[in-house]
């Protein structure tokens, strides 16, 4: 005979979010036992309902929709008594007055997010919406934020070691417009105009190379080291050239990404088989229509590959450029500056604006690879 029980992780979870509630949450210094029913009662019996309904969903795990609103009752559940957490009990205990509910109530939260996350990725890839390819990383993300804030402000770590989430998010919008003007500094021209140049440079010296074995033994040793000087030493030189606005940085993203481009690109433009090259040359096709009609396509994953890399070399190379020049704009520039302030959470929030803007390169040109290297082995079998 078949029967329903409920997934382990779950029971385990409403075991501890039990516990959370009969045990104290901690003692204020004033002698004081808080727990959660004598702080905020509607808050606490609304946090119940909804883990209740999120364990009644939790019996068909691998549904769209329960799994969905699994995932939005959860969040719900956790940060509601977060932000009491935040607003309450962070200004009137310490480290040392937490008890064991509180701890209960942090297990409860990590077997959640497990749960959740693991349903959530459970969904086939192809469903509507795409809720388990990126739905998944978005929600592991906001569990990541939720622990964040949780064990800074249960620790109460001093701001200038690490701030809580909620002080970087208010600094964000407080700091919105400056960010922004740092921001088309660093990516939209260093960043941008940094890696088109050196990608494409990269680019056609490796198609030269590969057409000259001179240059293959000449020039490709050099340029191998080139690349081997360390960014420190180059930064300084380039703005000592190219003067203290965007082109010296440019000038740094330029040499960071010209030698992966290159390799990559030999690699690629040497993947075509010779039965391909024999099959070309029959048909009466030169070098360079071999080239652009057979080996630079079958090339392409190599160059994407590269593309991809350099969109963080570039990032990374650009920040970093303008700790030794800057005008009064950049990333790079806010974070030094402001970690000499020590206002880290502005530090962050530059931090997460280079972050932000770094992944969504790295996506547009995954999904750009995807759409132009669609008959690739290796794309075909990951959608």
């Amino acid at each position: 005979m078949n029967t329903t029980r409920m997934p382990p992780v779950p029971a385990l979870a409403l075991v501890f979010v039990t516990l959370s509630f009969l045990l104290p949450l901690g003692q204020t210094a004033a002698g004081q036992t808080l727990r959660w029913t004598s702080l905020a009662p509607p808050l606490v019996f609304a946090s119940c309902g909804l883990f209740a309904s999120l364990v009644a969903l939790l019996w068909r795990p691998r549904a769209h929709m329960p799994v969905l609103l699994t995932v939005a009752l959860g969040l719900g559940a956790a940060i509601a008594p977060l932000w009491l957490l935040g607003a309450d009990l962070g200004a009137a205990l310490d480290a040392s007055g937490w008890r064991a509910g509180f701890w209960c109530y942090a297990v409860m939260l990590a077997l959640l997010a497990v749960s959740g996350v693991r349903s959530l990725a459970a969904l086939d890839l192809e469903g509507p919406g795409g809720a388990g390819r990126y739905g998944t990383p978005l929600l592991f993300g906001a569990w990541v934020l939720i622990f964040w804030q949780l064990l800074t402000e249960a620790f109460q770590v001093p701001r200038v070691l690490l701030p809580a989430p909620s002080l970087i998010g208010h600094a964000l919008g407080a700091d919105l417009a400056v960010l922004a003007g740092d921001f088309a500094q660093t990516v939209l021209h260093s960043v941008l105009i940094g890696l088109v140049a050196g990608c494409a440079l990269g680019f056609g010296v490796g198609v030269l190379i590969d057409r000259s074995p001179f240059l293959q033994r000449g020039l490709l040793p050099l340029a191998a080291l080139a690349s081997t000087v360390p960014l420190v030493g180059i930064a300084p030189i380039m703005v000592m050239w190219f003067g203290f606005d965007w082109h010296s940085k440019a000038a740094v993203v330029v040499i960071m990404t010209f030698f992966p481009m290159l390799v990559n690109t030999l690699a690629g433009l040497q993947e075509s088989g010779h039965t391909e090259r024999d099959l070309m040359r029959s048909y009466g096709a030169g070098c360079w229509r071999t080239l652009a009609a057979l080996r630079i396509p079958v090339a392409l994953p190599f160059v994407f590959n590269a593309l991809k890399v350099n969109s963080t070399l570039a990032m990374i190379g650009a920040i970093v450029a303008e700790f030794f020049g800057s005008p009064t704009a950049g990333l790079g520039f806010r974070i030094s500056t402001e970690a000499a302030r020590l206002n880290m959470g502005l530090v962050w929030a530059a931090i997460l604006v280079a972050a932000l803007a770094g992944s969504l390169l790295y996506g547009l040109l995954g999904w750009i690879e995807r759409r132009a290297t669609f008959w690739h082995p290796s794309i075909r079998t990951s959608t």
